[in-house]
């Protein structure tokens, strides 16, 4: 469960939003136009970035938590791979998110490695596990950070437009985990993606103006996405003519 209470973003002297108070039970889609604030909050939520107010994860207080403690709880995958190592190989990198389990000084254990593998294995990228990062395509890459986050075990995942820079077929690969990921973790989706979050089939969070608003359902119809975007929209999708 997240809890957010009076949350309020800022970047210097700009509020992005401001007093958003939610709580999050279930599985739930956060979206908006460009600059909203959709990334803002998923970053907040997993103090990524400073906030003023109080966000809570399983009742316990984020500012209170060890950064292994977060680690366990939350996990957030962002658009795009940032790759700082150009010769790390994709089982290492998958097995960087047993950091948190990780006992000081001695190497990951078996356990470990064997986690990793199981996440390659079920996300059907094992083929790919002495490969480099570096040379992998945007889909690939899109998984290899979903294999990461997997391998934390981390009760809720967040994905930050996880479709953004990929192509039809590889979208569809990622959806169909996102979903059958919901059977075990919390899934929160960022997107800009109607037709993605609409399969998702979760509440929706709305961000417009600086503010929030929660909708259990009812949300994806041309009448409303009109209305909250702005332009006409047929299907899901905007009307050009």
């Amino acid at each position: 469960m997240i809890k957010l209470h009076n949350l309020t973003c800022k970047y210097e002297n700009n509020t992005v939003f401001e007093n958003i108070s939610l709580d999050i039970n279930t599985h739930l889609s956060i979206l908006g136009a460009n600059g909203s604030g959709k990334s803002t909050l998923a970053k907040a939520i997993c103090s990524l970035i400073d906030y003023e107010g109080e966000i809570f994860l399983e009742h316990k207080n984020t500012k209170a938590l060890s950064l292994n403690e977060k680690a366990k709880l939350i996990a957030y995958i962002p658009a795009k791979l940032e790759i700082y190592d150009p010769d790390i190989s994709v089982s290492e990198f998958v097995l960087l998110g047993r950091f948190a389990y990780k006992k000081s000084f001695f190497d990951y254990s078996e356990e470990d490695k064997n986690i990793t593998k199981e996440m390659l294995e079920f996300l059907n990228i094992i083929h790919l596990s002495e490969h480099l990062v570096s040379q992998l395509s945007s889909g690939e890459q899109q998984l290899v950070l979903i294999a990461q986050a997997l391998t934390q075990q981390s009760k809720i995942i967040i994905f930050d437009e996880p479709t953004a820079n990929l192509d039809p077929h590889n979208s569809k690969i990622i959806a169909s985990h996102i979903k059958e990921l919901k059977a075990r973790h919390t899934v929160i989706l960022i997107t800009h993606d109607l037709h993605l979050a609409a399969s998702v089939n979760t509440p929706v969070l709305f961000i417009k103006n600086k503010s929030a608003t929660y909708y259990e359902k009812d949300f994806f119809n041309d009448a409303s996405l009109g209305q909250l975007y702005g332009v006409a929209f047929e299907s899901l999708a905007v009307k050009y003519d």
